[in-house]
């Protein structure tokens, strides 16, 4: 018996990396490919298999990186590969292109192995996958229905496990219907995220490439590798996103349709719609690992009107697009029209019911939709939709081509029309026993987003479970292990250590700059924590110590934050703090807030408590904390004694010549007033100017109460409560000394300030 081989792209891969080689697994496969098989219009033969293996062996002996090395695909027949004839399902049409695809030169440049060309609804022009000379591709679960289309081929060999992945295209669903009808994973790009170099227009303005994989990590690899834009027009494009949905402090917002009346009751499609509404609430934004898939915690379901979603749908058939699709084939239709399918060739024939002015109409009224679809993104951050309200017969479509195809792109056709993203996802099965799919849509450039999204959907369901494909083996854990992600948004990991903390003050403009947390760890045990004096809200000031200096390890927590939101964190941050790097437990480096040396003088040290959170918790104030810039080091009698002579010296000093040297210590307070110069003034000039001698105001100052606020071995800080005599004002100065070399203690600056204040300071006994 011939042994099984693998079926996802983590299966190809592993198969490899246990010892199985290419050159004999690829013809094997090729092998079990059958002549009759509707789903393929060219099987590649073995001289061309040979050429690529032989390639795949070049490209690893130069030691490339191959994510794909070995991987079998296939792509839909409208997608040029060189030396192959591209068919778009006409004959009649057929070109042999002389260059490859954009998307299929990034493919075989990552190592993966074509096998052939599938099967379509003609000019991809439909979503049943019955439009073809080729014959009509049934759904590999239940042969009486429709494969779904255009990409009908693409997702049947994927179902059967005839490929890992293959490549479809999509402009009003054609890569998510046929998933929906076949236990597949069918990723929608962003318009123009994906280079369309090679790819036979359908409606050349809204057209994708999609991916059709059995798990939502392989489809994820697969768009990173042929992602990004190449030499050709761009008609839409979206800045890419984060790469995760919703806000800090909230559920991930989820619209879904308030009205599901469409459902096909008969089949059970409202039951396994409700079924899959069950699951939703299960979902974990960590079930992948890693980082969370949306920024907050839960699930809030958010009913909608689609009314402005299905008017947008309505355009792409009943307005002036479908004269994109007559630009492509309008030669054929004048020359040959009977090569072309007749429910095709009555479709596009509609063009002729539009003109210039029709179309720009149309580009207005889509506008104007487009603003309405705005008002409810607004309060929703990812739309969940059923792929499709009904699976017809093979039957019902021969009877009736144009309503049954119709019907099926309800919750398809306006997506591309708005630049949105995709992912449709297997949703379990109907009562019946059908296939049935979801769809998660999201604003365009969400790619990466999504794929975490749909990989956290996929888990929920208890891997081992869920039908994949066409009875192919479950899905294990390590196939739905992240992969190679879609590009997202730059982004800056943060780490904060105070007042941005989660339920801190701060923590605000976060959430509102779009974050998301990463972790909750602590520093490296090299830095001190300390509370700011005089800052509101309170902040701490962190500090990295020098060699052999004890240091503690500080709770932290670290955020994710888009970088084009960088720059308004940092006007919010006032001095004496900045972003600088910080070193976490684990090695790493991450930017993080830190504080200048001097905005750290006369701060209380409380890292004892173990971070700014346990500081807080306490009560403590910085006036009444045990403090110490250094405080293992210090000798709190003899530096009272030392300094005391000295501060009595620089108090008579100031009866007659006040100055003010700034240090940062300042009163926000609006009652304060400042005497001695009329202007602030630092280093040299303020040194200038108290050796100038400038007069001293009119009064007397009785001194109330001196106090240290913080010693170190080398440094200290020292306040004086005085009262001035004539008034009811209370002044403050704040005095820093320092130890000089061969000078012993110093003053290098001094605040004063002067307050109404009711009642004297009292002295804390811990710093007294």
């Amino acid at each position: 018996m011939t042994p099984p081989l693998p079926t996802t792209i983590a299966g190809w891969l592993s198969a490899y990396r246990a010892g199985a080689r290419p050159t004999e697994l690829i013809p094997a496969l090729a092998a079990r490919l059958a002549e009759d098989d509707p789903a393929w219009i060219l099987r590649c033969d073995a001289a061309y298999l040979t050429a690529q293996l032989d390639r795949l062996a070049a490209l690893q002996r130069e030691g490339r990186a191959l994510p794909l090395a070995g991987v079998p695909f296939a792509v839909k027949d409208n997608i040029d590969v060189a030396g192959l004839p591209t068919t778009a399902a006409c004959p009649a049409f057929a070109y042999t292109p002389e260059r490859h695809a954009t998307v299929v030169q990034r493919l075989l440049d990552a190592g993966a192995i074509l096998i052939g060309k599938t099967n379509l609804d003609q000019f991809a022009t439909g979503l049943v996958g019955t439009r073809s000379p080729y014959g009509a591709v049934p759904c590999p679960l239940d042969p009486q229905r429709v494969s779904g289309g255009s990409s009908s081929g693409s997702a049947s060999v994927v179902a059967r496990g005839l490929v890992a992945f293959a490549l479809g295209t999509d402009t009003a669903g054609s890569g998510r219907v046929p998933a929906g009808f076949n236990h597949l994973v069918g990723l929608k790009p962003t318009p123009g995220r994906v280079g369309m170099h090679g790819v036979l227009p359908a409606c050349r303005t809204l057209d994708v490439v999609s991916v059709f994989a059995l798990d939502v990590p392989d489809a994820a690899r697969v768009l990173a590798v042929m992602e990004g834009p190449d030499d050709g027009p761009v008609f839409q494009s979206a800045a890419q996103r984060p790469a995760w949905l919703g806000r800090l402090g909230r559920p991930l917002r989820v619209g879904v349709p308030a009205d599901v009346s469409a459902l096909d009751e008969a089949l059970g499609y409202r039951v396994a719609w409700t079924g899959a509404l069950a699951r939703l609430t299960t979902l974990s934004p960590t079930a992948a690992g890693g980082a969370p898939a949306w920024a907050g915690e839960g699930i809030e379901i958010v009913p909608i009107d689609m009314a402005p979603f299905d008017a947008v749908a309505r355009l792409l058939y009943d307005g002036p697009w479908v004269a994109e699709r007559h630009s492509v084939v309008q030669d054929l239709m004048r020359t040959q029209p009977d090569a072309i399918d007749p429910t095709v060739r009555r479709v596009i024939a509609r063009a002729a019911e539009f003109d210039a002015t029709a179309a720009f109409e149309a580009r207005y009224r889509l506008a104007e939709l487009a603003r309405a679809t705005e008002a409810v993104w607004q309060g929703i951050d990812v739309l969940l939709v059923p792929t499709a309200p009904t699976h017809p017969t093979l039957a019902a479509v021969a009877a009736e081509p144009v309503l049954r195809n119709s019907e099926l792109g309800r919750y398809t056709n306006f997506v591309n029309l708005l630049g949105l993203a995709a992912l449709a996802v297997p949703a379990g099965e109907t009562p019946a026993g059908l296939p049935f799919g979801v769809t998660w849509i999201a604003p365009g450039g969400s790619d990466a987003a999504l794929a975490a999204l749909g990989t956290c959907w996929q888990l929920a369901a208890s891997p081992g479970t869920q039908p994949v494909g066409a009875h192919l083996p479950a899905l294990t854990a390590a196939d739905l292990q992240p992969a190679t992600q879609p590009a997202s948004a730059p982004t800056l990991a943060l780490a904060v250590v105070g007042a941005h903390l989660q339920g801190m003050p701060l923590h605000g403009q976060l959430i509102e700059r779009g974050a998301r947390l990463l972790a909750r760890t602590h520093t490296a045990p090299r830095y001190r924590l300390h509370a700011l004096p005089g800052t509101v809200p309170p902040k701490p000031g962190l500090a990295r110590v020098g060699p052999g200096e004890a240091g503690h390890a500080i709770a932290l927590e670290v955020y994710e934050l888009p970088i084009d939101q960088v720059g308004s964190f940092l006007a919010l941050i006032p001095p004496p703090l900045g972003l600088g790097t910080v070193e976490l437990a684990d090695g790493t480096w991450v930017k993080g807030f830190i504080c200048e040396p001097a905005g750290l003088l006369g701060a209380p040290d409380v890292s004892a408590f173990g971070g700014w959170r346990g500081y807080m918790a306490a009560g403590v104030t910085p006036a009444a904390a045990p403090v110490g810039l250094s405080a293992d080091r210090l000798d709190l009698p003899a530096t009272h004694a030392e300094l005391g002579p000295l501060f009595d010296a620089y108090e008579a000093a100031l009866m007659a010549n006040d100055v003010e040297a700034l240090t940062g210590f300042f009163w926000d307070d609006p009652r304060v007033t400042r005497y001695g110069i009329a202007d602030r003034q630092w280093g040299a000039d303020a040194l200038a100017t108290w050796r100038a001698g400038v007069p001293a105001p009119n009064f007397t100052r009785q001194l109330l109460h001196p106090r240290v606020l913080g010693l170190g071995s080398d440094v200290a800080i020292v306040q004086v409560e005085f009262l001035r005599s004539d008034t009811a004002l209370r002044g403050f100065q704040t005095q820093c000394w320092a130890r000089m070399a061969g000078l012993g203690w110093k003053i290098v600056a001094a605040h004063v300030s002067m307050i109404e204040w009711p009642q004297p300071l009292q002295a804390s006994p811990a710093t007294d």
